[in-house]
């Protein structure tokens, strides 16, 4: 995990590169080396009696605890852990609006902001926090000051800190205007090395056995690199950014055609960082090249379906493209002309070195052939390993496959597809897709507060009290509020749902090769799931039964990928299809209860599969499977794939016992809506134009 301890003790160096997000599977001790970060920072002084972690020397003029005392103590740099489920009030801290109205006094509670100011801010499961916390951070995190402001109350401090965000991909990705605050990415995994996993086996046995023990063997190594890092903050002002170095910057995010210009600045950041860490006074090729491939990989996704790579072969043309144009041929200046003049003399050509012994001590400022090999000879190995995941999807799956079932197919192109919501008004997490209660929207009533009064709607407040202020015995200018006044904002937005697809692949949506269009059609769902904050969920039914084939989660990028792995064949198990939903929505509502379901039943209608015990065959089971789905008044889209001349209409009659909406794929683009809408628009008469 060499590149994740470099990402955090850059931060360390240099809080100004902006944090680090560390994708990875779980159980790779992401969390251990961000707490063991923590104790690697320099002690810092703080202002006696102020919450805000004020530094003596330089205290913030717009601290809510000024004028600081004189005195000052110091204490280690804190690391703030933020939950998964925190609110808004909990990070930027909260404002007691009851004494600010009836008192007159700004009594405010600083929160995990100000609690990490000038310490580390540590959020695991980044992914999963709501969009709006996400955003509230990373502001924060940008700008260095956390605002408070509610009905004319303004608070503000500084929030300075280290920003580290840990996450696992298959739960859900973050979009990618919030994964561009962070400063850099760092990719992840458990080591596949026997004698490895071993070592760490070995030392977690060790830790356990006498924890004191084992911290005191490494005491003297941590302090050794706490001592570097305050060296390298020290250094890293006087550390020189030249012209060439700037030049490969802009020229390597220009040719990966990153949005905006904030990648320039977080690599321009970190590659002065590298230096100092180094103990260099001036960025080279090689801080540039580090900074690249740490900075640029999560800029360059381009729709949520993208995985976060770089091309490293491309890297190392653009840096060669843009280098220094006299930092080979100048060694001794020979003026005029050709290489041939310097070849076998050794007096500073740049052939001089022996390029076959590898050269490492040819150049004595790191020069470009001592950097690029590591990362040269690094790629060969890992290509094998790609390549073979590539083509996993490609081969058949063990044990062999049916003799009936279909290799899977590609999907098509994904498009802008028509808005489905849950009717009627829910209460669940903030999204974009039905309409709810929300933190966010527009106030549409008040109501007396459940709980801390968060969001006060003033005129209500005003209106409640007026009448009481005579019998209170009101004198002068200031209202008399008593706790039965205060009224707070219910407003009105849009929740995130869940949507489950249950996918027919059976034999009869293979015809036609109807699949290509039908994958394309979920593909689009998903995308729009992805955009309006929605959970997905994902199960297949072929051949004797329904599978789940992705539980519910919040990564869309799994989703896909499981349904360009769905291969196609076999009979058509309706009923278990339906059944398997109705069981995952009941789970879910355990587990979730304000999250309310959109079931998408992707099919032609078709039932061949399972018995008829109960008689009347396997179309009368799905009919019975759809109406205890409807009983529970779950929201139901039926997208109706039959094609060709000859259509059966199963698929509307499924709709009617879901009472769910029917759509045909053709009905399913919103472009498609749209030009519908405009065929039957009327047309104004020549009389009446």
């Amino acid at each position: 995990m060499a590149d994740l301890r470099l990402a955090l003790l850059l931060n360390a160096v240099s809080p100004a590169v902006g944090g680090v997000l560390v994708r990875g599977e779980k159980g790779t001790a992401k969390s251990t080396m961000v707490r063991a970060l923590a104790g690697l920072l320099p002690s810092i002084a703080v202002a006696d009696g102020c919450r805000f972690a004020c530094d003596p020397a330089a205290p913030d003029p717009q601290c809510p605890d000024a004028p600081h005392s004189a005195g000052s103590h110091e204490r280690p740099a804190r690391l703030v852990e933020l939950p998964v489920g925190v609110t808004e009030d909990r990070i930027v801290g909260s404002l007691d609006l009851e004494r600010a109205l009836a008192q007159g006094v700004k009594a405010y509670e600083p929160g995990l902001l100000a609690q990490a100011h000038r310490g580390v801010l540590y959020i695991d499961e980044v992914n999963l926090l709501q969009d709006h916390v996400v955003d509230l951070l990373l502001d924060a995190a940008a700008m260095g000051r956390s605002y408070v402001e509610r009905e004319g109350v303004s608070v503000r401090h500084a929030a300075r800190f280290l920003l580290v965000g840990t996450m696992n991909p298959e739960e859900g990705e973050l979009r990618p205007q919030l994964l561009d605050r962070f400063g850099l990415t760092v990719e992840i995994a458990a080591t596949r090395d026997p004698q490895e996993r071993a070592e760490v086996v070995r030392r977690r046995l060790a830790y356990d056995a006498d924890p004191e023990g084992f911290a005191a063997g490494f005491r003297d190594a941590e302090q050794a690199l706490a001592q570097r890092i305050g060296a390298a903050r020290e250094l890293l002002p006087s550390v020189v950014l030249g012209d060439a170095a700037l030049r490969q910057i802009t020229a390597v995010c220009a040719a990966f055609e990153v949005d905006g210009l904030r990648a320039d600045i977080v690599m321009a950041r970190t590659a002065v960082a590298l230096a100092a860490w180094a103990g260099r006074g001036a960025v080279e090729e090689e801080d540039v090249r580090k900074a690249a491939q740490l900075a640029l990989p999560h800029r360059r996704r381009r729709n949520p379906f993208d995985a976060p790579g770089l091309d490293e072969e491309q890297l190392d043309r653009t840096l060669s493209e843009h280098s220094e144009p006299d930092a080979e041929p100048d060694g001794d200046g020979p003026d005029g002309g050709g290489s041939d003049g310097d070849g076998p003399d050794g007096g500073g050509g740049p052939d001089g070195g022996g390029p076959d012994d590898g050269g490492p001590d040819d150049g004595p400022g790191g020069g470009p052939g001592g950097a690029p090999e590591p990362s040269e000879g690094a790629v060969p190995e890992a290509a094998p390993a790609e390549d073979l995941q590539q083509a996993a999807p490609k081969l058949p799956a063990p044990g062999g496959a049916p003799a009936r079932e279909s290799a899977p197919v590609a999907a098509a192109e994904p498009y802008r597809t028509r808005l489905f919501k849950v009717p009627g008004t829910g209460h669940g997490a903030q999204g974009r897709r039905s309409p709810a209660e929300t933190d966010g929207g527009h106030t549409i009533r008040d109501r007396r507060p459940q709980g801390q009064l968060t969001r006060l709607h003033l005129s209500a407040t005003l209106r409640a009290a007026a009448p009481h202020q005579h019998a209170r015995g009101r004198s002068g200018r200031a209202l008399v509020l008593r706790p039965d006044d205060f009224r707070e904002q219910v407003r009105r937005g849009r929740e995130s749902n869940l949507v489950l697809f249950v996918v027919d692949a059976s034999g009869s949506m293979a015809a036609r090769q109807r699949m290509t269009a039908v994958k394309g059609a979920v593909l689009s769902l998903l995308m729009d799931a992805y955009q309006r904050r929605d959970k997905i969920g994902m199960i297949t039914f072929r051949g004797s039964g329904a599978e789940l084939a992705l539980p519910p989660t919040s990564s869309v990028e799994v989703g896909a990928a499981r349904l360009e792995k769905l291969p196609t064949g076999g009979r058509t198990p309706l009923a278990a299809g339906l059944l398997r939903a109705h069981e995952v929505l009941r789970l879910e509502r355990l587990r979730d209860p304000l999250r309310r379901p959109l079931l998408v039943v992707v099919t032609d209608g078709r039932a061949t599969g399972g018995g008829s015990a109960r008689g009347g065959g396997a179309l009368a089971e799905a009919g019975r499977a759809a109406g205890l789905l409807a009983a529970r008044g779950t929201a139901a889209v039926v997208l109706d794939c039959e094609s060709g001349p000859v259509r059966l209409g199963l698929a509307r009659t499924l709709a009617g016992q879901l009472n769910a909406t029917s759509v045909t794929l053709d009905e399913l683009r919103a472009e498609g809506v749209a030009a519908l809408v405009h065929a039957h628009r009327p047309t104004p008469s020549r009389k009446a134009a």
